[in-house]
């Protein structure tokens, strides 16, 4: 008879535990958004003699950057809820950037860590801002920020070639994710440009 008492307790087990489950709320799955963050490589400067740029991975804000979305509406600080990142938001800026130097007709061309001798240039990149503020109220449309300081140092010597700060704003057309993404996406794009022009014009002992 032991047996088939454990054979009966063990299925009035299961039956607990699955009407427990069942009473439990089952969470929205969160909507994916990706960076794209297109070139407009007219806007870059073209020619010049090429040199070679190594890219280390880049500094990030700690709060940004995560695959959440964060919003700043004066001293609060918040993520938008059922909304990520496809991929932690410090590693989409990465490929973002190195999808501009990709496109980029200017000098500046990044070179693996492998081939770390063949740079002239190492290009450090801290994101300081990445985020949606509501300066105009909760209700209404954020601006996006990205601001970007970037430290030219040469390969050789390491010695400071150049450095600057990026900062663009990027209002969203609405209080929606989606608008708010787009936000982003031409926020990173405008800092982009000016970064990978800036390292055309001042790189490679300035070609």
């Amino acid at each position: 008879m032991i047996a088939p008492l454990r054979t009966t307790l063990a299925a009035m087990a299961a039956v607990a535990l699955s009407g427990c489950v069942s009473l439990l709320p089952e969470a929205e799955p969160a909507q994916l958004y990706r960076l794209d963050a297109a070139i407009d490589t007219a806007r870059l400067s073209g020619g010049g003699e090429a040199f070679g740029v190594v890219l280390p991975d880049a500094d990030f804000a700690r709060a940004a950057g995560g695959d959440r979305i964060l919003t700043v509406n004066e001293a609060e600080v918040a993520y938008i809820a059922e909304a990520r990142w496809i991929a932690p938001a410090s590693v989409l800026f990465e490929e973002a950037l190195s999808r501009a130097f990709d496109v980029n007709p200017g000098g500046a061309r990044l070179v693996t860590r492998g081939e770390y001798r063949q740079a002239e240039d190492v290009l450090r990149i801290d994101v300081r801002r990445f985020e949606a503020v509501y300066d105009q109220g909760g209700k209404a449309a954020p601006k996006v920020v990205v601001r970007v300081r970037a430290t030219l140092v040469s390969r050789e010597d390491r010695s400071l070639v150049a450095e600057r700060i990026f900062e663009t704003e990027s209002r969203a057309s609405a209080n929606r994710v989606s608008s708010i993404v787009e936000a982003f996406d031409a926020a990173s794009a405008e800092v982009l440009i000016d970064l990978v022009d800036w390292t055309n014009r001042r790189g490679g002992a300035a070609s």
